[in-house]
């Protein structure tokens, strides 16, 4: 609240909507880390040691790829145009269906993503705070929600870039410490720890096995193609780059956030590991579900233990390192869904400047409502990992995204626009029946996260069969790399 109302003074929309593109790189960078790992990392990741839980650092060797993508063919686009919604590109790439037919499919991914990311920490809010003072589970969902409203209503994504920073700081820490106090409990270095940490079966990292999902290459190539759809082709991710004063800026945060990036989600891994090393030998008994750790509640069981965790210091940091990554995901997808019915749905900078004000504060809370509501239902209708909700989602609801964005830069043809919607739904529907009846069709030989650049693949053709020689555009040069 104090970060908010020190950034929000003289604030406007231009500040809500792009910080009025004078965020230093760095500060965006670091801020960029929590948005990223968010709450999903911090419990899901850290809850994933298992036989091949080290295999998920292939897909995040595969997100150096897509990061590099992103800061060299995507950002240059997004700089040329000035753009303060990025799918402003495909109406001046194809026409205003298609426009709005990608704002929708990102409307879509970001309200399901920052749901199942809020549910996922409001449920162990819940079960571990709230509920003792009897709390029912919607009034939890509903105060997270307001929170994030209250500090982010008026400076937005100006706010934000800061609030990230201090949320990254406190899950970094809490990880850390975490990982110092099982080292101290051990009687072992840091150093040491690792070491035993990568001795055991489980810390294999590259898997060759062709026909599993695990195997290398289906990973590096799923996790290049996840991050340049779940960042470059996302408001959320890029409206912090446009903050940036410039492309050179914007181009130095994200070589520098990926590197840190990997460091941290390796760093997550082996604190999961670490945990089950003491949760054996504290006798503190895990979260079971058919036989296999529930790795959601795998962290929060050992930190929140009273009798056998890790002492209060770690019970607390770990509730705050956990607020801070859900809040850290969560208000800059409610700023971006803001920013992007505002900009691409009601076109508020048509708008006479006396309402813009007023149709953007009323769009931001209509937006909370929305989170509110779908986390709720989502609660009675997943089940899984929150890791792999995230990345099944987004295989079906980014696909179409990856699609458009690609046909654009790749080639020099137009599209039938008004045909648009209909290969971007009929695509992740095939998708998703491939899934559903997979073990008929090709028997062992599984597919993960690719199967969102699969989803691309079938929206390219699609758009390949519905194409058309480009018009003359205001914006010539719209087709990117072969321009």
């Amino acid at each position: 609240m104090v970060v908010s109302i020190l950034t929000s003074r003289g604030a406007d929309n231009d500040s809500f909507f792009v910080g009025n593109r004078k965020s230093k790189w760095y500060i965006v960078a670091f801020g960029m880390i929590g948005a990223s790992l968010s709450g999903i990392t911090f419990v899901s990741v850290t809850g994933q040691p298992d036989g091949k839980s080290f295999g998920y650092m292939q897909m995040v060797f595969g997100y150096i790829i897509g990061y590099l993508l992103i800061a060299y063919v995507l950002l240059p686009i997004y700089y040329k145009w000035n753009y303060t919604s990025i799918y402003t590109y495909l109406k001046d790439r194809f026409g205003n269906v298609s426009y709005l037919t990608g704002a929708s499919f990102f409307m879509i991914s970001r309200i399901a993503g920052a749901s199942v990311r809020l549910l996922l920490v409001a449920v162990i809010m819940h079960d571990h705070v709230f509920s003792e003072f009897n709390f029912p589970f919607w009034l939890t969902v509903t105060i997270s929600v307001l929170f994030i409203w209250l500090y982010t209503f008026r400076g937005g994504i100006k706010t934000i870039v800061w609030t990230d920073t201090l949320q990254t700081l406190f899950m970094l820490v809490a990880a850390g410490a975490t990982f110092v106090f099982v080292a101290n409990h051990f009687e072992l270095g840091l150093g040491e720890l690792s070491g035993k940490i990568f001795d055991q079966d489980h810390s294999q990292i590259f898997f060759t096995d062709l026909m599993p999902s695990s195997h290398w290459l289906k990973q590096m190539l799923a996790g290049a193609v996840v991050a340049f759809c779940m960042t470059g082709l996302d408001q959320d991710m890029m409206q912090k780059n446009l903050s940036c004063k410039n492309l050179k800026s914007a181009q130095k945060n994200m070589v520098s956030f990926t590197v840190v990036l990997v460091f941290a989600n390796l760093l997550f891994l082996m604190l999961g590991s670490a945990l089950m090393m003491y949760a054996a030998d504290a006798g503190i008994d895990l979260p079971m579900a058919k036989g296999v750790i529930q790795a959601d509640a795998m962290y929060p069981t050992i930190a929140l233990d009273g009798d056998k965790g890790l002492g209060i210091v770690v019970a607390v940091l770990f509730v705050l390192g956990l607020i801070a990554a859900a809040y850290s995901s969560a208000d800059s997808a409610l700023t971006s869904l803001t920013t992007s019915f505002c900009v691409d749905f009601l076109k508020i900078e048509s708008k006479p400047k006396d309402k813009q004000k007023k149709i953007r504060i009323l769009v931001h809370v209509v937006m909370s409502i929305i989170l509110i509501v779908v986390a709720l239902i989502l609660s009675a209708t997943l089940g899984k990992s929150a890791l792999y909700k995230i990345f099944f989602l987004a295989s079906l609801t980014y696909g179409p995204l990856l699609g458009l964005f690609g046909f654009g830069i790749i080639t020099n043809l137009g599209v039938k626009d008004k045909y648009v919607p209909i290969v971007c739904v009929v695509s992740p529907i095939i998708c998703w029946l491939y899934t559903y009846f997979s073990s008929d069709l090709v028997g062992d030989f599984a597919l993960g996260s690719e199967l969102l650049l699969i989803n691309g693949v079938l929206v390219f053709l699609g758009l390949l069969i519905i194409s058309k020689k480009k018009s003359e555009q205001t914006k010539p040069a719209m087709s990117g790399v072969i321009d």
